[in-house]
């Protein structure tokens, strides 16, 4: 009996030690899950419009092709700065309705290629329908992603983009996918609108979510070399990088 006695108290003490191991298992500390750098918006909706499958390219086309908007009337100066040759392949990211994308087209020839990339799936099927007018078999049209410009590996010799990066809501991951898209030694040219207060319009301030700067400090931390500016404009600045070389 009293050993029985004595068994009943061992047990039920290592019962007492074993609770707050069984309250330990069922509630466990664990650390808050860490944010993926470049998963958050920048600017959230700033591509919505352009989503809209049901969007009529023809005001966009007036807007951005007209006397007047700089990059329209600097179109040849800002193409040369470029420096394309013949054969050459570029990626114009934001190609939009294409003022850019067919100038290329004729600097590269026929033994080059441009890849117009965008996101709007009503301005893709424009910039189909402007290459098939063309006969333009140079121009390839693809349909990029808010955070994936989806050009193959090391295939371009230069990326352009031109008043579209402040459209960029996941600037970190589209960077890096341009870096890959590049090959060693190609060029990023970014033309933007120039965000100075006080100087500015209230539609670039309001619109454009940082100043060059800003801009070029993230453009060299996914991994790009600032190279000058080759040209000067007075609504926008146009700057070269260059993935460097293996």
């Amino acid at each position: 009996m009293r050993g029985l006695v004595r068994r009943r108290l061992i047990l039920g003490t290592l019962g007492l030690m074993l609770v707050p191991l069984r309250l330990h298992s069922q509630s466990p500390t664990t650390p808050a899950p860490s944010v993926e750098k470049g998963t958050a918006s920048v600017k959230p909706g700033i591509n919505a419009d352009f989503l809209n499958p049901d969007l009529n390219p023809a005001p966009w086309v007036e807007r951005f092709e007209k006397e007047g908007r700089e990059v329209y009337d600097q179109r040849q100066r800002i193409v040369s700065a470029l420096g394309l040759k013949p054969g050459s392949t570029v990626a114009d990211v934001g190609a939009g309705t294409g003022l850019f994308t067919f100038l290329f087209a004729d600097a590269v020839g026929p033994g080059g290629k441009v890849y117009a990339v965008d996101i709007s799936p009503a301005l893709l099927g424009y910039l189909r329908r402007r290459a098939s007018e063309r006969k333009d078999n140079s121009v390839v049209v693809v349909q990029g992603a808010e955070r994936d410009a989806r050009l193959p590996d090391e295939s371009v010799d230069r990326v352009y983009i031109c008043d579209t990066y402040h459209h960029f809501e996941y600037p970190t991951p589209m960077l890096a996918s341009i870096h890959r898209a590049l090959r060693p030694g190609g060029e990023l040219v970014l033309v933007e609108f120039k965000r100075v207060p006080g100087e500015s319009s209230d539609w670039v301030l309001n619109h454009v979510r940082a100043g060059q700067d800003v801009f070029e400090s993230e453009i060299r931390a996914a991994g790009f070399e600032r190279v000058d500016e080759p040209v000067t404009l007075k609504e926008n600045y146009v700057v070269r990088f260059r993935k460097p070389a293996k």
